[in-house]
């Protein structure tokens, strides 16, 4: 009895007793294993897949393709060209056993290409949504600390990058600024980088108009 398995993105027919290379499983020499994508046994199609259907094998060794030799030249003003070269990845297999039904109660682990994402990768990566559960709260937790504070983006060049500064360093109400002695202006100059823009822009005069309500 015959089969054909998928594996790799390839199509393999075959029979007990066959020895195939196949693209490089997670399976060190003499363990067996499973593949579950079988497209046909006998004379029985699969829609895509044969379900219940299985192919075992035994893994020979881990061996490397012939060497493919790539080159690449292009022809213009400054020419360049390159030879990479490149041997494949395989494993060795000698096909055990062709099951028409039962695949699932075999006990024999699956084929998995060693490319393929693990579960101890998918465990590894379970932190991932925490950490931006948290980043999240800490962007909703920054409004709520500004809440009640004036909109400070009502002084001329003022803008959302400006607020930020401000709330940063403390800075959240009209009153304050309005109360800012010349020390202060000098103080925050310099701290924030404004380069004169309080003094230019008078921003005291105007937190005194919007501190009025």
């Amino acid at each position: 009895m015959f089969a054909v398995l998928k594996t790799g993105g390839k199509q393999y027919k075959v029979q007990s007793g066959d020895v195939l290379r196949v693209e490089k499983l997670a399976a060190d020499a003499g363990e067996k294993v499973q593949f579950n994508e079988i497209l046909m046994v006998g004379a029985k199609v699969g829609t895509p897949t044969v379900e219940g259907a299985a192919v075992q094998a035994e893994v020979i060794d881990q061996i490397k393709g012939e060497k493919v030799i790539h080159f690449v030249k292009r022809r213009r003003k400054h020419s360049s060209k390159r030879t990479k070269g490149h041997r494949q990845q395989l494993t060795l297999v000698r096909v055990t056993d062709i099951l028409e039904s039962g695949a699932e109660k075999s006990g024999v682990k699956a084929a998995i290409g060693a490319g393929s994402v693990s579960a101890a990768a998918v465990e590894a990566a379970a932190p991932a949504p925490k950490k931006a559960a948290k980043k999240a709260e800490k962007k909703a937790e920054a409004p709520a600390a500004a809440a009640g504070a004036d909109d400070l983006k009502k002084l001329s060049g003022v803008g959302p990058a400006l607020e930020k500064k401000l709330h940063a360093a403390g800075v959240t109400s009209f009153a304050q600024i309005a109360a800012w002695t010349e020390a202060d202006v000098a103080e925050f100059d310099e701290k924030l980088s404004f380069k004169g823009r309080i003094e230019r822009e008078g921003w005291i005069e105007q937190a005194k108009e919007l501190a009025k309500g």
